[in-house]
């Protein structure tokens, strides 16, 4: 059918996002006590029908699809909703599909802009192999560094109900708040070491003649978030930044690579396809 396009089944697989985060409100104000089967479930609709797009594009292209903005987008969109959905395997953290969704429908919702995907030009030339190992590590400590983020909103939400409010916080769902600091730390130093990984194959990639690649505008942004989740970590293990201050720490560089990552791929040199 000329309906059943890449960029039609992602939308597809947005408003399963959206009815998810619809759901995700109304188990909000539940406070979480009782299993969200439901959530979990609609997750992974949108998840398949996210894979399948991703599929059609990456079979148009013949190659990986992560060549402009709107599949740079989707990719990182992915790797979170892969990350998230493996996590709720485990029936007692299930409810974590209840944060992602909202973060998962609002990247999505932001990849539709029609001005993100331009028509392919000439099919560029890349080392599969390294290439797909650099694309596919970056996105997925992005969606590790993801789901920490959302672990450690979970851990603010358990702090202030123990604080204000014991009881909701006694009935609640959500795990120990102990619990929930270990997950966050975990998740942030597995992306920490993806993300490693995933820039130390880059800088053996393939580049424009004249190009340096520890002078590239994104591979420089990448370096600065490097650096801040190594200072966090540091910091967590040997001055005792935990709590409060390592979840906001999180949240708060999880939210900038959010609201620079689009910047940077635009302004990159490495990550626009050329005609």
């Amino acid at each position: 059918m000329a309906w059943f396009t890449d960029r039609h089944t992602f939308l597809l697989a947005v408003i399963v996002y959206g009815v998810s985060l619809v759901y995700s409100v109304f188990l909000w104000r539940k406070g979480f006590r009782r299993d969200d089967h439901v959530n979990f479930f609609l997750l992974l609709l949108g998840f398949a029908g996210h894979t399948t797009a991703m599929v059609l594009r990456g079979f148009s292209l013949k190659q990986c699809p992560v060549n402009n903005l709107f599949e740079a987008t989707i990719f990182l969109a992915w790797a979170l909703a892969l990350a998230c959905l493996i996590v709720c395997l485990l029936p007692q953290l299930r409810f974590v599909s209840a944060f992602a969704s909202p973060v998962l429908f609002t990247i999505g919702v932001f990849a539709l802009m029609p001005s993100l995907d331009p028509p392919h030009g000439p099919k560029p030339e890349f080392s599969h192999g390294l290439q797909s190992l650099h694309a596919a590590s970056i996105l997925l400590a992005y969606g590790s560094f993801g789901l920490g983020s959302i672990s450690a909103i979970m851990f603010l939400t358990q702090q202030h109900n123990l604080k204000f409010n014991k009881l909701k916080a006694v009935l609640s769902l959500l795990p120990p708040i102990q619990r929930l600091e270990i997950v966050t730390q975990r998740l942030v130093l597995v992306g920490f070491v993806l993300l490693t990984l995933g820039l130390s194959a880059g800088g053996h990639l393939p580049r424009p003649e004249g190009v340096k690649y520890w002078r590239e505008t994104k591979v420089v942004w990448s370096a600065l978030l490097w650096a801040a989740y190594l200072g966090l970590l540091v910091a967590r293990w040997r001055f005792n930044f935990a709590g409060r201050r390592f979840a906001c720490g999180v949240i708060g560089i999880f939210a900038f690579l959010l609201l620079t990552f689009w910047g940077t791929n635009l302004l990159s040199t490495l990550h626009q396809q050329h005609p």
